[in-house]
């Protein structure tokens, strides 16, 4: 379960920067494909330090 976790929280990073970084050659979307970036890489944040970490408290 923790490998997937890392891999989704990975792909979310990865995919947040690349959102990040080409949200200024989007005309017109350019705040929204941003904010979605600044989701993404929040969320990969997220994964791992509250979702799994619930998880090995309860063990």
């Amino acid at each position: 379960m923790n490998i997937v976790a890392f891999l989704v929280s990975a792909l979310l990073f990865l995919g947040g920067v690349f959102l990040l970084g080409a949200s200024f050659g989007v005309p017109g979307w350019e705040m929204l494909v941003f904010f979605i970036g600044i989701l993404a890489v929040t969320a990969a944040f997220f994964i791992p330090v509250q979702i799994i970490g619930a998880m090995e408290r309860r063990r």
